[in-house]
């Protein structure tokens, strides 16, 4: 399976039929070798290296009190459980936009990448939470 077919199927209806998620990225986090595996076209064009770096750290002690940048986006911390079994995720609310919308983003950890969704106006994060998990679950019993 290639990257990519990985970010179609986050990108597929949930079982109440409605496709939560707006964009998507895999990025690698092996140190030196922090990149954009797929992503959507958002945030492909948007998402950087020092991003990956810090989504994929374990030192997040900054997020809550500073927040952290996805595409250039800054995101408030709402649930670090990044290295709690089974979950490995970080629940976190983009900043609002010049509309004034806000959208949920999930990123998920597994051993050597990260999964981030960000979500449509819309939904939830626990609809978003479960799409990451879904990938970061079978990636880690991949050892990937």
């Amino acid at each position: 399976m290639s990257w990519n077919s990985y970010i179609d199927m986050l990108k597929t209806p949930d079982q109440s039929g409605v496709v939560p998620v707006a964009e998507a990225a895999i990025c690698g986090i092996a140190s030196g070798q922090e990149s954009v595996w797929a992503s959507t076209p958002g945030l492909a064009k948007t998402i950087t290296t020092e991003e990956i770096k810090k989504l994929g750290s374990s030192d997040r002690s900054s997020f809550a009190q500073n927040g952290v940048y996805i595409g250039g986006t800054r995101c408030r911390l709402i649930r670090d459980q990044m290295d709690m079994d089974p979950v490995y995720a970080l629940d976190l609310k983009t900043a609002a936009d010049a509309e004034g919308n806000t959208f949920n983003v999930c990123v998920g950890k597994s051993v050597t990448a990260i999964v981030i969704v960000k979500g449509t106006k819309d939904a939830s994060g626990g609809q978003l939470s479960s799409k990451a998990f879904s990938v970061v679950s079978y990636l880690r019993k991949s050892n990937m």
